[in-house]
């Protein structure tokens, strides 16, 4: 029943990965830390990786992290996802940036919520794209605190994650 459920999940998600003209980052590899359940979602902040856990594999893919000031570590569940989000701005980045706009429709160029968010249950922190320019961030400390990823691997990562999700934060 599951199996038959996905099968189209998984086509949706490769024909917009084949729109994106781009693959999706992410890749097999052995999981690095034990401990954590099959669906759970690891972030070593130092390593600017996310790991997507399945057991005794887990898939990483490349992020950005909080920027000096603005990062976390402990645990989260994803509480919401969100496909193709408009976004307000929060205080802190309208303070940071008087011309953002207060709120950015979904599709917007400008959006850097990209093409998915996984919201968690603490602080207005997501699992989110990025725009085209923000590509360039990744693997860098550069956000308010959020996790950013290439709209291919949001993508994937979305398709892959349930609500109520364990996501944990790593220094390491």
């Amino acid at each position: 029943m599951i199996d038959k459920m996905m099968r189209p999940m998984a086509l949706v998600i490769g024909v917009i990965l084949a729109s994106l003209g781009a693959q999706a980052k992410g890749r097999l590899v052995q999981t690095p830390v034990s401990g954590y359940p099959a669906g759970s979602i690891v972030v070593f902040e130092k390593e600017k990786a996310l790991y997507f856990v399945m057991g005794e594999s887990s898939i990483r893919y490349p992020v950005a992290t909080g920027k000096e000031g603005q990062r976390w570590t402990g645990y989260a569940r994803v509480q919401s996802k969100h496909w193709k989000p408009a976004w307000a701005p929060p205080a802190v980045v309208r303070r940071d940036n008087p011309d953002i706009p207060d709120y950015i429709a979904s599709g917007d160029p400008r959006n850097p919520m990209g093409l998915a968010a996984l919201v968690l249950d603490r602080d207005q922190f997501a699992i989110h794209g990025t725009t085209q320019a923000g590509r360039s961030s990744i693997g860098t400390a550069a956000s308010y605190g959020c996790v950013r990823m290439l709209n291919e691997d949001i993508a994937d990562l979305y398709a892959r994650t349930s609500v109520g999700a364990l996501v944990v934060m790593l220094r390491r």
